[in-house]
C-alpha cells in the first residue's frame, strides 16, 4: 500500500532539495546574523530579533503573494503553453515590484509601534538603525521572488538555490568585516549585519536574473516585456490567487511576530531565548517549505493535465515524506535542546555571563516545545502548497486565520503573560495553532480531491 507513495520520494526530493537549500539560504542569513550579533551581547541579539520581526512579517506577505506565479506557470508548462507562462511572468514581475516598494514604505511607517509595544528601551534604540537598512532590502527580495517563483514553476529549482548560496557567502563575509571591524573596516555592530543583508539581497536578484537571461530555454520568458500592454484579467487572476496566499502567510508569520513581542514584555533575555528557538525552528521549517513548493508544482502540473487521481496520490506522497522528515527533526531538537542554544552566545564573556546562562536555559525549554511543533508546522505548509497548486486559496486562508488567531494567539497570550509558564506558554500556543491548521488543511485537501475525482469520472 505504502509503495504507491514511497515510489515518489526520490523525484519529490530531487525537485524539493534545491528549493530547500535556497530557502535555508534565506534563513541562514538570519542564522549567521544571530550568531555573529550574539557575540556582542543579549541586548544586540534581542534588537535584531525585534527589527526582523517587523521586516519578516511584511516580507513573508510579499513572498506569499508571489507564490501565485508558480502554480500558474506550472499549469501553463503542463499544458505546453509558453506564451501563457511568459504572460504570467510579466504581470507577476510588475505586481511584485509595486508590492516590494509598498511594503518598504509600510515598514517605515510602522516603526513607532516598536516604542508602543512595551519593549525594552535599550533593545528598541539598537533596533531602529538596523531596521531602516533591512527594510530597504525587502524591495530586491520581493522582485527576486518573482523570478524565483517563475523558475520553480518551470521545474527549474536549482537557479534560485545558486543565487541564494552566493548571497549567503557574501552576507557572511560582509558581516565579519563590518560587525567586528575586521581587516581595517569600521566596527559597525548590528548596523554592519543590516548592510550585509541589503547588499546580499541585491546581488541575489541580479545573479538569478543573469542565470535566466543567459539560458536559451528561459531567455524569452524574462526579456522583451512590453509593460505598456497590461491585461486586466491576468492581473486579477494573480491578485485573486496571491492575496489570499499572502494572508495565509501573514496570519502565520504575524503570530510568530506576536510571540517575539510577548517575549519582549517578559524581558530582553526571554526575547533573546525566543529568537534562538525561532531561528533554529525556521531552518527545519524551510524543508517543509521546499516540499510545499514541490507539491505546488506537481499538483499544478496534474491540474493542467486534468488527472485528479494522480494529483491526489502525488499530493499524499509528499505529505507522507514530510511527516517522516519532520519526525526526524523533532528527535534532533529533543536530543540537542541543551547544546544548540550555546552556538549563539559567547559563554566566556564575563560581562554577559549571567544573561547568557539564563538565555540558554530558557531556549532549551522552548526547544522542547518546538520539537513537537516541527511535525505540525511541516505538514501544514506542505498541504498549503498542494492546495495552492489546485489554486484553492480562499478556504485555506480562513483556516489559517482560525487556527492561528482564534486558537493559537489567545493560548499564547494567556499562558505567556498570566501563568508561570511564561515563554513556554507562548510556544504552547504556537504549537496549538499549528496543529489545528495542519489537521484542517489536510481535511480540506482530502475532501477537495475526492470531489474532483468523482466529478471527473
Amino acid at each position: 500500500m505504502f509503495d504507491r507513495y514511497t515510489k515518489e520520494f526520490r523525484y519529490n526530493l530531487k525537485l524539493a532539495s534545491p528549493v530547500v537549500l535556497g530557502m535555508l539560504g534565506h534563513t541562514f542569513v538570519a542564522f549567521a546574523d544571530n550568531i555573529m550579533v550574539g557575540q556582542l551581547g543579549t541586548a544586540e541579539l534581542a534588537a535584531v530579533s525585534l527589527g526582523n520581526s517587523l521586516v519578516l512579517m511584511f516580507m513573508y506577505v510579499g513572498i506569499g503573494f508571489s507564490t501565485a506565479i508558480t502554480p500558474l506557470v506550472a499549469e501553463a508548462d503542463g499544458a505546453n503553453d509558453p506564451s501563457e507562462a511568459k504572460k504570467v511572468m510579466k504581470h507577476g514581475l510588475l505586481l511584485c515590484t509595486i508590492l516590494g516598494a509598498t511594503l518598504f514604505i509600510l515598514i517605515l511607517a510602522c516603526k513607532p509601534l516598536l516604542y508602543m509595544a512595551k519593549q525594552p528601551e535599550e533593545v528598541v534604540t539598537l533596533a531602529i538603525p538596523y531596521l531602516n537598512l533591512v527594510a530597504a532590502s525587502i524591495i530586491p527580495m520581493i522582485i527576486f521572488q518573482a523570478f524565483r517563483q517563475f523558475s520553480e514553476g518551470m521545474s527549474q529549482t536549482k537557479y534560485p538555490m545558486y543565487a541564494t548560496i552566493l548571497a549567503n557567502v557574501l552576507n557572511i563575509i560582509i558581516n565579519y568585516l563590518l560587525i567586528f571591524g575586521a581587516l581595517g573596516f569600521p566596527k559597525m555592530g548590528i548596523v554592519g549585519a543590516a548592510i550585509g543583508t541589503l547588499v546580499s539581497r541585491v546581488v541575489m536578484l541580479g545573479f538569478l536574473y543573469f542565470l535566466l537571461r543567459y539560458n536559451k530555454k528561459y531567455q524569452g520568458f524574462v526579456t522583451g516585456f512590453n509593460f505598456r500592454t497590461i491585461e486586466t484579467n491576468m492581473l486579477k487572476k494573480q491578485i485573486n490567487l496571491g492575496f489570499p496566499s499572502s494572508m495565509q502567510v501573514f496570519f502565520e508569520v504575524a503570530i510568530f511576530t506576536a510571540a517575539i513581542w510577548l517575549s519582549g514584555i517578559l524581558g530582553k533575555n526571554p526575547q533573546a531565548a525566543n529568537q534562538i528557538a525561532l531561528n533554529l525552528s525556521s531552518m527545519t521549517y524551510m524543508v517543509g517549505v521546499g516540499l510545499g513548493v514541490a507539491a505546488m508544482v506537481r499538483v499544478g502540473n496534474q491540474k493542467g493535465l486534468q488527472n485528479f487521481g494522480e494529483l491526489r496520490r502525488i499530493g499524499k506522497s509528499i505529505f507522507f515524506l514530510a511527516l517522516i522528515i519532520e519526525i526526524v527533526f523533532a528527535a534532533l531538537f529533543l536530543l540537542g535542546r541543551d547544546w544548540l542554544p550555546t552556538i549563539y552566545l559567547d559563554l566566556d564573556d564575563p560581562a554577559n555571563k549571567m544573561d547568557n546562562a539564563e538565555v540558554i536555559v530558557l531556549a532549551a525549554k522552548l526547544l522542547l516545545v518546538a520539537a513537537f511543533f516541527q511535525i505540525s508546522d511541516g505538514i501544514q505548509v506542505v498541504v498549503l502548497g498542494a492546495l495552492r497548486g489546485l489554486q484553492d486559496v480562499k478556504i485555506p486562508t480562513l483556516i489559517t486565520f482560525v487556527a492561528y488567531w482564534l486558537v493559537g494567539f489567545p493560548i499564547s497570550y494567556y499562558l505567556g503573560l498570566h501563568t508561570e509558564l511564561k515563554s513556554m506558554g507562548i510556544w504552547i500556543g504556537l504549537l496549538s495553532g499549528l496543529t489545528v491548521s495542519a489537521i484542517l488543511l489536510y481535511l480540506r485537501f482530502n475532501n477537495l480531491t475526492r470531489a474532483l475525482i468523482i466529478k471527473s469520472d
